[in-house]
């Protein structure tokens, strides 16, 4: 669970987000970044999941699943910034593991963080060479 003081409650930060920051897409969620904020202030994720998605039960499941993963990620955030991750209807079916990384892939691509095969909690990918 994302801590209360990182949840994005209201309408006009996710306007925020939304319109004037940067946008990944993926097929299953499409994330939105704006670093926009106050530098003092945690950076604060709100979550999308319309109707298209499926009804409420899988909807929410959506929810508590991208909010899992984005706990384990919260510390990658600069300080200030909005995210808004809204699910694609894929989200529904994906697994756990496909979606988190689609997330990290969007996570990169917004924050220019290093590349998924350089992080230390995978290893790095080789070509067969020596």
């Amino acid at each position: 669970m994302l801590p209360s003081a990182s949840r994005m409650r209201r309408g006009e930060e996710f306007a925020n987000a939304i319109r004037g920051g940067r946008r990944a897409g993926r097929p299953t969620l499409v994330a939105h970044l704006s670093t926009q904020g106050d530098p003092e202030a945690p950076p604060l994720v709100g979550f999308v999941v319309s109707k298209a998605v499926g009804g409420a039960v899988v909807r929410n499941r959506v929810k508590r699943r991208l909010r899992h993963l984005m706990r384990h990620r919260l510390h990658c955030l600069p300080r200030g910034s909005l995210l808004v991750v809204r699910a694609n209807p894929q989200a529904a079916s994906a697994r756990s593991e496909h979606l988190a990384a689609e997330l990290d892939v969007a996570l990169d691509r917004l924050i220019g963080r290093r590349s998924p095969e350089r992080r230390p909690d995978r290893p790095a990918a080789t070509d067969g060479r020596s």
